[in-house]
């Protein structure tokens, strides 16, 4: 199983944009970051999820990932298959896509606490304006 923590980051209110994963366990350590222009912050964390899944789905099709985010709107909207907000279906039917190249998805909240790694990195994507993907330790 691999253990994924998203994050995403905005200026302002709907200003520049980064996106972060970290994928994570006993023999792998996954990080990267993207700059992704210009959007809003609940986008922004839909994005961190759709660039998790669209890095790891071509190694990492036989790994059950469990995703942890400290974006509520992301959670409830993965959880539920459901959302109103039509920005946020085209990210959810894009994920939900993802989502099916691996045997098993599970994604929780948690506190913004538990998730300064993928805050620190989405904010390098803010500044450097970059993609990188990398090894982690």
């Amino acid at each position: 199983m691999l253990e994924i923590y998203i994050d995403g980051a905005t200026l302002g209110e709907n200003g520049k944009s980064a996106a972060s994963f970290i994928a994570k366990n006993k023999h792998v350590c996954i990080e990267g970051y993207t700059y992704i222009g210009e959007a809003s912050n609940h986008e922004a964390e839909f994005h961190a999820l759709l660039f998790a899944l669209t890095t790891l789905k071509d190694n990492y099709q036989s790994e059950i990932l469990s995703i942890r985010s400290d974006s509520q709107i992301v959670v409830d909207t993965v959880e539920k298959a459901y959302t109103k907000n039509s920005t946020f279906l085209k990210y959810y039917d894009a994920i939900k896509e993802l989502m099916g190249y691996f045997p098993h998805v599970f994604i929780k909240w948690i506190p913004d606490k538990e998730n300064k790694r993928a805050d620190a990195l989405a904010r390098k994507g803010l500044l450097t304006e970059t993609t990188v993907i990398q090894s982690c330790s």
